[in-house]
């Protein structure tokens, strides 16, 4: 019997590695980036075809290679960082295992020039699928000048299982922004399809998050600085009032490198306490320095996993750090005023400034020895003061809650038993002869005697509106059946029926990120369709000029970055459809009900009529229940 053991050809080595390492364009501009910065390099410029798909070019003006130790760079394990085993724990690069370039130049057209500082010709080295076609002197700038040309063109499995470009290069700009914040010293510029999307100088750490996220961030950090025999940390976390429920920023990094440690943030936010609600996050960027051995930074192949050998130390630093941190920044001494005795004021009117002249009721005699600043005491009664008269704006409120009454219940009028067949069985209602009545309201939810409108329904926690039906009771979630019936509405706009807009009083000015730009640019058309009126004004700020109707409780640029952040987290080349479908479900999640929010009798009619006229009621478009029945057989067993 033969051997069956063979070693692997190099190439089909090379993209087994490349499989762990190389996993999409962004991890080709980590790792070449990273051995720019290794390279000593002060300025580093990213170019960007079509997310990376096309062309990832990356220039820098590090120290270059020669020719030998450009061709040897490709190798399996060549690096220039170790030399020994225990070199790995005394690491003062960002690269060490010599697996990026091979790699990389596995999966996909290579091109390097590359020149060292201080000599006149350098080298063109140019690789294809691991295979070196050719190496020849060249004149070029001193440093790095890396091109590479259709990522995965080999591997087309890989190929077809990348995002669509607008995710793809999200994560580009993620990767992007962990290297350039702790690399404050190096001037940066990322540009993308001819667009600078960056253009970053060298600068101190907190000019470098002002300039990736927005000078919005400058009031709202505190800077964190402690200094212990294990550890340094420094950096900055926000004001408890700043913690957000999405599109927060959060930094660790460890002698220059990123890392992710949920047991870090746990520290973190326990030193928060209680000075922000559960649902949000506080932003934070801090850096570590430790010791290198330490450390253990070759668990995986990212290098974003990070064994601490003095962990639960290093936790209790950080925790009183930021305890104390925000305890400085809290303890802020405040006024408490006595309003017992305290006169009255008139207000200033409405446009501000000083106030008109008040208005009294008329025959007041006033005592002309009266001093509002007088305390009375001894039990006796102030003086007479004048009062203000009541405004005179004609307020029909009667004639306001008719038309309402009137459109609520024409909502009703097309309601019938035949819209409910296969969501619930429907209960009749019936009026004080015991026989049903006629429409307007039949086919509704309920059963019972008749009584008046708006009492068939019960809210329970301000969460769920309860009825009873034949097969016992049905219970609606407010805020799914709000979304559903939002939803609904929007797609019905998107296939060409009409649906209402209302202009926005102050326009709200939207500042973005920009790859969030570039992704709202690309859903301007798509957006305008479900009721939202964008404008661009300079750079990537933008303006939301007129919104769906119904929306205007919801923070429209909370929900604009709630959909930029669903479509750019999106997976696969997305359809026309499938995007409208998306974006609706965003909008209307914003716009729908809150939990916690007490309904009347005639918004729990409204919106459970609303729900029944949909053509499938029972489910959320994310598939979330919106009706639950409580049958009668249930009920009877609690007894």
């Amino acid at each position: 019997m033969s051997d069956v053991i063979k070693l692997l050809p190099d190439s089909v080595a090379n993209q087994i590695a490349a499989g762990e390492v190389i996993q999409r364009p962004a991890s080709v501009v980590k790792e070449l980036v990273e051995n720019a910065i290794d390279a000593q390099a002060t300025q580093i410029q990213i170019i960007l075809k079509d997310a990376g798909r096309t062309l990832i070019q990356i220039i820098d003006n590090g120290v270059g290679m020669s020719e030998t130790d450009a061709r040897l760079a490709f190798e399996r394990h060549s690096t220039s960082k170790i030399r020994k085993a225990e070199d790995l724990f005394e690491l003062h690069t960002m690269g060490f295992r010599g697996e990026a370039l091979a790699s990389i130049a596995a999966i996909a057209h290579v091109e390097l020039r590359t020149c060292r500082q201080g000599e006149q010709i350098g080298t063109k080295l140019i690789i294809n699928a691991s295979k070196c076609e050719s190496q020849e002197p060249d004149v070029c700038q001193p440093g790095a000048n890396f091109m590479i040309k259709d990522i995965f063109f080999n591997v087309p499995a890989r190929r077809k299982f990348l995002k669509s470009n607008q995710v793809e290069l999200n994560n580009i700009i993620k990767e992007f922004e962990k290297l350039a914040l702790i690399n404050y010293n190096v001037d940066f510029t990322l540009t993308h399809n001819g667009s600078i999307l960056y253009k970053l100088m060298h600068g101190s750490f907190k000019q470098r998050i002002t300039s990736l996220f927005g000078r919005s961030l400058d009031s709202q950090l505190i800077p964190l600085s402690t200094e212990t025999s294990l550890v340094k940390v420094d950096g900055f976390i926000s004001m408890p009032e700043k913690a957000k429920r999405r599109n927060y920023q959060q930094f660790f990094f460890v002698n220059g490198r990123y890392m992710r440690h949920p047991y870090f943030h746990k520290a973190v936010m326990s030193s928060y306490g209680q000075l922000i609600p559960d649902d949000c996050q506080p932003t934070y960027f801090l850096n570590f320095t430790v010791d290198p051995e330490t450390i253990d930074v070759n668990i995986h192949p990212t290098k974003t996993e990070i064994k601490f050998e003095n962990e639960m130390p290093i936790w209790q630093i950080l925790s009183a750090a930021a305890k104390e941190t925000l305890g400085k920044f809290i303890a802020v001494p405040t006024i408490d005023f006595d309003n017992a005795d305290a006169p009255d004021i008139p207000a200033f009117n409405a446009g501000g400034g000083t106030p008109a002249e008040p208005s009294f009721t008329p025959n007041i005699e006033v005592d002309s020895n009266y001093n509002p600043f007088k305390v009375q005491r001894g039990g006796s009664q102030p003086a007479a003061r004048p009062q203000p008269v009541k405004s005179n704006v004609a307020t029909n409120w009667e004639e306001l809650y008719k038309n309402f009454e009137k459109n609520r219940r024409e909502s009703y009028d097309d309601v019938t038993e035949s819209d409910l067949e296969g969501v619930i069985t429907v209960g009749s209602k019936l009026n004080a002869a015991g026989t049903e009545p006629a429409a307007p309201g039949a086919g509704l939810p309920f059963s019972g005697s008749e009584q008046d409108s708006g009492q068939h329904y019960l809210q329970l926690q301000e969460r769920y509106i309860v009825s009873q039906v034949k097969s016992g009771l049905m219970v609606i979630d407010q805020h799914r059946a709000h979304v559903l019936v939002l939803y609904e509405k929007y797609m019905s706009h998107v296939e060409g029926k009409l649906i209402t807009s209302q202009s926005v009083m102050f326009p709200d000015v939207l500042h973005l990120t920009p790859v969030q730009d570039v992704i709202l640019e690309s859903l301007q058309d798509g957006m305008e369709k479900l009721g939202f009126s964008l404008s661009r004004l300079s750079g990537n700020d933008w303006s939301v000029n007129s919104v769906p109707t119904g929306l205007d409780s919801a923070d429209v640029n909370d929900t604009v970055i709630q959909v930029i952040e669903s479509v750019g987290d999106g997976s696969g080349e997305q359809v026309k459809d499938k995007l409208y479908q998306k974006m609706a479900l965003t909008v209307a999640r914003r716009g729908a009900i809150p939990y916690g929010r007490k309904l009347s009798a005639a918004e729990m009619e409204h919106l459970v009529a609303s729900l029944m006229q949909l053509p499938q009621p029972n489910h959320t478009p994310d598939g979330k229940t919106v009706i639950a029945i409580i049958a009668n057989s249930q009920i009877e067993k609690l007894f």
